[in-house]
């Protein structure tokens, strides 16, 4: 069981836990090429971004995501396979440290139902927009997350593939650590994200040393 100060963990989840690159570029038609449906797939998450900051900083009310992914691109996930380190990760800091994970992440809870069950990860809770009706980085968010699991921010650690996502929870006061996923975040500045937070993770490996050490 762990001894340190921390309680909970917060986790961001389609680009963090989840490749959803692989779902996308294996459900084009066979005539597109690999490199091509892969192109394709980061244009619909590039897209997908750019339309969800949108409506966050015109204070529009969380939208389905699944109505947001078909207007920016028709194609929707229909997988969800994990970044093959994940569930064991997961898995240590609930069995191991003995701490409460939590999704905390935009999009619904129908969809996070879905793919938590298809990609076999187990949690604790599942915070989307759509129930806590804020999208992140909006401090709210967060603090509603917190308000809700009775923990203060110095309890929780917010993991996540977006910087954005992780600036917002530093500003409240939670730890945080950015695992680099090359999927996402490709028009943020590495170097420079390496020194604004706790740690920066190549991969959930060594995770649960990580938060251990905390």
């Amino acid at each position: 069981m762990s001894q340190s100060k921390t309680k909970a963990i917060f986790f961001d989840f389609m680009g963090t836990c989840l490749d959803w690159h692989s779902s996308v570029v294996k459900s084009m038609p066979a005539s597109i090429s690999t490199d091509d449906a892969s192109k394709l797939a980061l244009n619909w998450r590039r897209l997908y971004f750019l339309e969800n900051e949108g409506r966050f900083r015109q204070n529009l009310a969380p939208e389905d995501i699944d109505v947001t992914l078909a207007r920016v691109l028709e194609t929707a996930l229909s997988e969800a396979p994990t970044w093959p380190e994940v569930p064991k990760a997961i898995q240590s800091l609930r069995e191991d440290l003995g701490l409460e994970v939590f999704v905390h992440a935009n999009g619904t809870t129908r969809l996070q139902l879905d793919l938590t069950r298809s990609s076999g990860l187990k949690f604790d809770m599942l915070f989307s927009s759509k129930l806590l009706g804020l999208y992140k980085p909006n401090l709210d968010a967060y603090r509603k997350a917190l308000e809700l699991v009775q923990r203060s921010p110095q309890e929780v650690v917010m993991v996540a593939a977006h910087a954005y996502d992780l600036r917002a929870a530093k500003v409240l006061g939670m730890k945080t650590i950015y695992i680099y996923r090359w999927t996402d975040d490709i028009h943020e500045d590495m170097e420079q994200v390496r020194g604004e937070f706790d740690f920066f993770l190549y991969s959930m490996d060594d995770l649960p040393n990580v938060i251990k050490s905390l």
